[in-house]
């Protein structure tokens, strides 16, 4: 049913950060056309919290070490908040080259089992599942 999931990070400055995720984070990706890059992410999880409010989300990515995390994003001249202790784990804020910040933590929790794809077909890029005009439909829409 669910095949993996995909997070948008607004920027004022988006070829910046896109060269801070590729470079500097070193995640692959592939160019949808243009320029625009569209990253893999290693294994995710989700948590759903309880709030006043529907429609808000948060994104974080997760690191084994925050400490030495903080020291390779130092040689890199990346800022980085000081690291916080909140129990279920370790956080800090990265500072995008945009200007934005994206939150990096050390989890002290139980992490989930990854999710398998429900079938392989839908593990295959659009472009062979529909043929063409689904792959150029796709890399129309900017996600």
């Amino acid at each position: 049913m669910i095949t993996g999931a995909h997070s948008i990070i607004y920027s004022k400055d988006p070829e910046a950060d896109r060269a801070f995720f590729k470079e500097v984070v070193g995640l692959p990706s592939v160019d949808v056309g243009e320029g625009w890059l569209i990253f893999g992410l290693p294994p995710a999880e989700v948590a759903v919290h309880p709030a006043r409010k529907n429609g808000l989300h948060e994104f974080y990515l997760i690191c084994e070490d925050a400490k030495d995390f903080m020291a390779a994003m130092k040689k890199r001249k990346v800022a980085c908040s000081p690291v916080q202790d909140f129990g279920w784990g370790l956080m800090t804020m990265v500072t995008l080259p945009g200007g934005g910040q994206v939150g990096v933590y050390e989890p002290r929790h139980a992490r989930p089992k990854q999710a398998r794809a429900a079938k392989a077909k839908a593990a295959q890029p659009a472009a062979r599942r529909g043929g063409a005009k689904a792959g150029k439909k796709r890399a129309g829409k900017r996600a």
